[in-house]
């Protein structure tokens, strides 16, 4: 009887054993990130890289958003479609959150349930309603504030002049054309010439070659008829490198990229080669930049932020997700672990802000904003 009585004991320990175990592993799960592909925007697919790297990719899905969204939603429908069918799939990291990225994570959630998944957008290109009913949380550079901080920053760097590359598919999003126009307001306060200029949009006839090959012939137009004391900014990512490419060999002034960054635009303009190990080995490259710019004779003419943003968002959100399924978090919103998981990547305080649109506070999409690297400054 003893011994039938230890027999049945073990099994049971066995079993609370085997629940237990299965109660930790159900904590688990894997993160998918998608993002533009290299062409649109090489600090995203790179971040996503260096999570599956650390990680694995038994952990870490990577996915890509194609080229031409804006024509493509179908295929951007199935990316998500794909995702959903992954029973494992517990956290989706978006960067950026495209337009089309709302049609497809209602294709996702049609598969799976709101509540067991954590859906992160980064920079999102859709109205804040909109994405903010959908996703967990939002990230996202203060676009608001920068209306202010870029045209001033580009007033400490000497600039007479400040021109404005967009397209009217920017300018139909809330924050950039509201930006757009803290801007002209700015640089009125400072005595700054504010042009307006039009760009062809990269996901248009033109495509993304076109598009950047404007910039290269249009900047050297405008140095010449406002001089070199002229700062320039556009509102794509993809016109970085040649932005900073055509300030550099003009002599003009670049306060700062679209999403601020010292990996976005400047290395490949520069000929900076990027390292492997894009968290370890930022600094020298920000040391390689600073040489090239002083030795042209063009310090204290560049500028942008001193950790990228497109980066963090990816790296944070991802960190904060893997923390979210071991159940290291407050629900699936979490402000203070959230903050941490960016100062770590960081290597500084980072203090998030909720946006406000008029009447509305959405608690859920996030802001924030960092002061200037000035190369050579």
């Amino acid at each position: 009887m003893k011994k039938t009585l230890c027999i049945l004991l073990v099994i049971m320990m066995a079993l609370g054993f085997a629940a237990c175990a299965q109660q930790t592993s159900s904590k688990g799960g894997k993160v998918a990130i998608i993002t533009n592909t290299v062409s649109q925007n090489e600090e995203e697919f790179r971040s996503a890289q260096f999570m599956v790297n650390k990680y694995g990719e038994d952990k870490i899905v990577h996915e890509l958003w194609p080229d031409n969204f804006m024509t493509e939603q179908e295929q951007m429908v199935s990316v998500l479609a794909k995702l959903a069918a992954d029973k494992d799939i517990k956290a989706v990291i978006i960067n950026q959150a495209v337009p089309g990225t709302n049609p497809a994570v209602d294709k996702f959630l049609e598969t799976k349930k709101k509540d067991d998944v954590l859906i992160v957008y980064a920079s999102p290109q859709e109205n804040p309603p909109d994405v903010a009913a959908r996703a967990d949380f939002i990230l996202q550079p203060n676009e608001l504030l920068m209306g202010n901080t870029i045209p001033e920053q580009a007033a400490k760097m000497g600039a007479k002049v400040f021109v404005h590359y967009s397209f009217p598919r920017h300018m139909s999003q809330v924050l950039l054309s509201s930006r757009r126009d803290l801007m002209k307001v700015k640089c009125e306060e400072l005595g700054i010439e504010f042009v307006d200029a039009t760009a062809p949009d990269p996901t248009g006839d033109a495509g993304l070659a076109g598009a950047q090959q404007f910039i290269l012939e249009d900047v050297p137009k405008m140095v010449e008829q406002y001089g070199k004391d002229t700062a320039f900014f556009s509102t794509n990512c993809a016109m970085q490198v040649p932005l900073v490419k055509a300030c550099f060999d003009a002599g003009a002034i670049y306060p700062q990229p679209c999403c601020p960054s010292p990996y976005h635009g400047y290395p490949a303009a520069l000929g900076v080669e990027v390292p492997e190990d894009i968290v370890g080995g930022m600094q020298d490259v920000i040391d390689q930049t600073t040489k090239i710019i002083t030795d042209a004779g063009l310090g204290g003419r560049f500028s942008t932020w001193p950790v990228p943003a497109a980066m963090m968002a990816t790296i944070a959100s991802t960190e904060y997700a893997i923390k979210w399924m071991n159940g290291e978090t407050e629900g699936k919103v979490d402000q203070e672990v959230l903050e941490q998981c960016m100062a770590d990547y960081a290597g500084m305080s980072i203090a998030l802000e909720p946006y406000t649109e008029g009447a509305t506070t959405y608690d859920n999409y996030y802001l924030f904003l960092m002061d200037f690297l000035t190369y050579g400054g």
